[in-house]
């Protein structure tokens, strides 16, 4: 066990590392900026109390995405408000947009994707996030072949939705 000190550095490193993925599962299942913040207080503070418990069976950045993904479900489950589900992205002020033709793309990528169930954002953004479908298929609990056929038919939504707008 590490000493209260040695956590805090490693707790501090972990999340300096892995802020913009955890702000991101955050963005998608937040209905308004305050909302944002409360899911990613809520995230931080289960990451420090899983902390000690981490046994390494998969990547930190996976155990992360686990534990951001199951507080914002559950999160949102106990604390339902009404409203469209989305943030607006210039109310997140800790994304960071590269240059004005990009940050214009993302914007328009995330708001086709905030209009998908949770179950799909959480897909669709693993993906995006580089992750292997057995990645996925762990952090989810849903079959490989599921998920793979799933990200074909999220896909083939996203293009259909980008034609008609």
């Amino acid at each position: 066990m590490s000493t209260s000190g040695e956590k805090e550095s490693r707790f501090m490193a972990i999340v300096s590392d892995n802020r913009p993925m955890i702000y991101k599962v955050c963005y998608m299942y937040a209905s308004d900026p305050e909302e944002l913040n409360d899911l990613y207080q809520e995230v931080l503070a289960n990451l420090w109390q899983g902390l000690d418990s981490y046994r390494g069976d998969s990547r930190m950045s996976t155990w992360i995405y686990r534990v951001a993904f199951n507080t914002c479900v559950t999160y949102i489950r106990h604390n339902a408000k009404h409203g469209n589900g989305r943030v607006a992205l210039d109310d997140v002020t800790d994304v960071q947009w590269e240059d004005s033709g990009r940050g214009e793309k993302l914007r328009h990528m995330y708001r086709l994707i905030s209009c998908l169930d949770k179950m799909d954002k959480a897909i669709i953004l693993m993906w995006l996030d580089e992750k292997s479908y057995e990645e996925i298929s762990e952090l989810t609990g849903l079959p490989r072949n599921t998920v793979a056929t799933r990200l074909y038919r999220i896909k083939q939504r996203l293009t259909e939705r980008n034609k008609d707008e």
